[in-house]
C-alpha cells in the first residue's frame, strides 16, 4: 500500500521524537510491503521565525495533500514569558485543528504492566486501567471570543458550544464505546455553565440512540478525584476541550509518564497523530525525551488513518516487548533500573525498531 505522510516535527523535543516514529514507520513498511512517502513541514516557533507565521499557507496546503500527519509539538520559552506576544506557536496548532476539521481528539490511556511500579499511583489501584478520551477540539474558551477591556485591566474568554459540535464528538464516542466495554462518561460543570447545560443536554439526546451503552454523567472536579481514585471505573470519557486537556494531563500519570501517550486528531478528511506531551525545552537536545509516545501515536496513525490493524499492533507489540525487557528512558525509570538498560531517545527507537525487524 502506498500513502502520504506529512511530518511535522515542531518545537523542541519534537523533532527527537517524530525522528523516532518515523524510523518505526519505515519498520512497518519495509516488514509489511508498504511504501510511505513523507513530506516535512514547519509550523509553531519555528514557522514563525522563517515566516512570521505559526501556521503558513505552504504548510497548510500540504497538510490538506496527504493521507496522514504525524506530528511532534509547539511551543517555547519566548512567548510562555511574554503574556503580551501576539503571535504565538500555539495559535498554529489551534488554526491547524480549525482548518483541517479536527473535531474529536483521542488519547487512550493504557497502562503497559511494566510501568505499574513508573507511576505515583498505588499498583494495586493502575492494574487493568484501560480509558479512552474524546476530547471535543475545536470550541470551548480556545476558540470563543476574547480580549482585554477596563484598560487592560480585566480579560475575558467566552466559553461557548454548539449543539452540533458537542453532537458530533458524543457520536463518535458512543460509536467506540460500543467495541468496549458500552459505558460513557460525560464530563462537564453543568452546575455553574450553561455551556455544560448545553452539553448535558445534548450528549443525553444522542446517548438515547446508543440504548445498548451506559452513559453517565460527572461534573470534572468530581471526574478529576475518580480518576486517581478509581481509575478502572472509566471507559470511554467525552468532554470538553478545556476539561479535556486537564483531565487527560492528569490521567497520564496512571501510564507512568506523559512520555507514554499516544493521541490521535481526527474528524471528517485527514487525521493528525501526536504524543501528549509539549516541546519541552527544558530537556531539549539532550536526548533523553522518550519517544515511546510519538512511536504509539504511529501506530494509531496505522489503524485509525490507514486500517493496518496487524502493523499498529505490531508496534504495540514491539513497544510491550521493549518494556518487558527492562529497557527506559529517564522519565519511567527508577532507581532499579540498570544502566544498561537506561538508554537515551535514539536507542530506545532502536529498540523498538529491532523487535520489529524480528
Amino acid at each position: 500500500m502506498k500513502k502520504k505522510i506529512v511530518i511535522l516535527p515542531g518545537d523542541g523535543i519534537g523533532k527527537e521524537v517524530t525522528t523516532e516514529g518515523k524510523k518505526v514507520l519505515d519498520a512497518i513498511a519495509a516488514r509489511f510491503n508498504h511504501e510511505f512517502i513523507y513530506d516535512y513541514a514547519v509550523i509553531g516557533h519555528d514557522a514563525i521565525e522563517s515566516t512570521g507565521n505559526p501556521l503558513p499557507d505552504e504548510t497548510l496546503a500540504r497538510l490538506k495533500n496527504c493521507d496522514a500527519i504525524l506530528f511532534g509539538a509547539v511551543g517555547h520559552p519566548k512567548y510562555d514569558n511574554d503574556p503580551t506576544a501576539k503571535v504565538r506557536p500555539e495559535q498554529g496548532l489551534l488554526k491547524m485543528r480549525k482548518e483541517l476539521g479536527l473535531y474529536a481528539n483521542l488519547r487512550p490511556i493504557k497502562l503497559f504492566d511494566e510501568l505499574l511500579e513508573a507511576s505515583s499511583i498505588k499498583p494495586e489501584i493502575l492494574k487493568g486501567s484501560d480509558i479512552l478520551f474524546f476530547r471535543e477540539l475545536t470550541g470551548d474558551v480556545y476558540f470563543g471570543e476574547k480580549g482585554r477591556k477596563d484598560d487592560g485591566k480585566t480579560g475575558y474568554d467566552l466559553m461557548i458550544y454548539q449543539r452540533y459540535e458537542v453532537e458530533r464528538i458524543a457520536h463518535k464516542a458512543f460509536i467506540a464505546a460500543r467495541t468496549r466495554k458500552k459505558k460513557v462518561t460525560s464530563v462537564d460543570k453543568a452546575n455553574v455553565l450553561e455551556s455544560s447545560r448545553l452539553w448535558r443536554e445534548t450528549v443525553q439526546e444522542i446517548g438515547k440512540l446508543y440504548p445498548d451503552v451506559q452513559l453517565e454523567h460527572q461534573f470534572v472536579d468530581a471526574a478529576a478525584m475518580k480518576l486517581i481514585q478509581n481509575p478502572r471505573s472509566f471507559d470511554v470519557v467525552v468532554t470538553g476541550n478545556l476539561f479535556g486537556d486537564i483531565l487527560t494531563d492528569e490521567a497520564s500519570q496512571i501510564a507512568g509518564s506523559m512520555g507514554m501517550l499516544a493521541s490521535a486528531s481526527v474528524g471528517d478528511q485527514v487525521g493528525l497523530y501526536e504524543p501528549i506531551h509539549g516541546s519541552a525545552h527544558d530537556i531539549t537536545g539532550k536526548g533523553i525525551a522518550n519517544p515511546l509516545a510519538s512511536i504509539l501515536s504511529a501506530a494509531l496513525l496505522l489503524d485509525i488513518s490507514f486500517g493496518m490493524k496487524a502493523e499498529s499492533e505490531a508496534v504495540i507489540a514491539a513497544v510491550a516487548a521493549t518494556l518487558k525487557e527492562g529497557y527506559r528512558t529517564a522519565d519511567i525509570a527508577d532507581a532499579n533500573t540498570p544502566a544498561n538498560k537506561r538508554l537515551n531517545t535514539q536507542a530506545m527507537g532502536d529498540q523498538v525498531v529491532s523487535h520489529l525487524k524480528k
